[in-house]
């Protein structure tokens, strides 16, 4: 009687790993979709001549710039929440132990979000617009 909600329990976890993984196998598949679309597309503008191949590279050149831009701004976003995350920690876990130094733990996400923010201001490139 015990023994199928342990089997049930036991089967949670690995049926959300399975989803994961499908998931994450999916979007791999999808951007190899799209990459091979992509490629059939460049190489028959290599082949053709005109006007028309010459608007279809910039609008794949507008694409690839607005890619970088969200790129760019995910990571700004994922660096201010990381932030204000780890400058919510640090007061709350002062307040739960006072003789120990735990708010010391709220300045990994903190550090975490001042290097993104570092990564994106300083290091990245920043995208250019083809002309």
């Amino acid at each position: 009687m015990y023994a199928l909600p342990a089997a049930i329990g036991a089967l949670i976890p690995i049926a959300g790993i399975a989803m994961v993984v499908l998931i994450v196998w999916f979007g791999i598949r999808q951007k190899e979709k799209e990459s091979l679309h992509r490629n059939e597309l460049l190489r028959k503008i290599a082949e053709s001549q005109g006007d028309a191949a010459q608007r279809v590279l910039e609008m794949i050149h507008q694409q690839d710039y607005e890619s970088q831009v969200r790129r760019r701004e995910g990571v700004k976003l994922a660096g201010l929440i990381t932030t204000a995350v780890g400058i919510g920690l640090i007061p709350m876990l002062a307040l739960l132990d006072r003789n120990e130094p735990v708010w010391t733990a709220g300045l990994i996400p903190l550090l975490v979000g001042i290097a993104l923010f570092c990564y994106v201001f300083f290091f990245s490139s920043k995208p250019e617009q083809q002309k």
